[in-house]
């Protein structure tokens, strides 16, 4: 009950605009950290607008979660120089190795993992990002190191 309050309040702050969808959305997600998709329900029905509708909006913003995030951000570069130089090999071996999908975050929500068209740094390909530190040259063996660390607590 106490989650429906909290719809409706967001649904209150923005007089029941239904144009002012992404920022309730975003005010949703601020709270939770991703979209529950029964939160996203209650927002249809409080709107009375169809979920149909609230699912295009957040399936064509990338900003928006509709999975909980990790407590770390990995991101791997798959443009083209990063991608000739190994990060397709990479991202298979963190999924094999992690049980994780690309934009997907571990069971133990100790990671996200998103894959990039580019980060701008083609000097160090292939890249890797964890929580805005660069990682260049990786290998499929250094990333699952540098994510291992992670897991055991180990500096990164």
């Amino acid at each position: 009950m106490e989650q429906e309050l909290f719809i409706k309040e967001i649904v209150d702050r923005y007089e029941g605009d239904n144009g002012m969808l992404i920022p309730m959305l975003q005010d949703l997600q601020a709270e939770k950290g991703y979209l529950p998709p029964d939160d996203l329900r209650k927002l249809s029905r409080e709107l009375e607008i169809p979920l149909v509708r609230i699912y295009g909006v957040v399936t064509f913003y990338s900003s928006f979660r509709m999975a909980p995030k990790g407590q770390h951000d990995v991101t791997l570069c798959m443009g083209t120089v990063c991608f000739l130089k190994g990060s397709g090999r990479i991202s298979d071996a963190l999924c094999e190795e992690f049980s994780i999908q690309p934009g997907g975050t571990t069971e133990d929500r100790l990671f996200t993992l998103q894959a990039v068209n580019c980060v701008g740094a083609c000097a160090l390909a292939p890249v890797m990002i964890i929580d805005g530190k660069y990682y260049d040259g990786v290998t499929p063996d250094s990333a699952i190191e540098v994510i291992r660390g992670l897991k055991t607590g180990d500096n990164v």
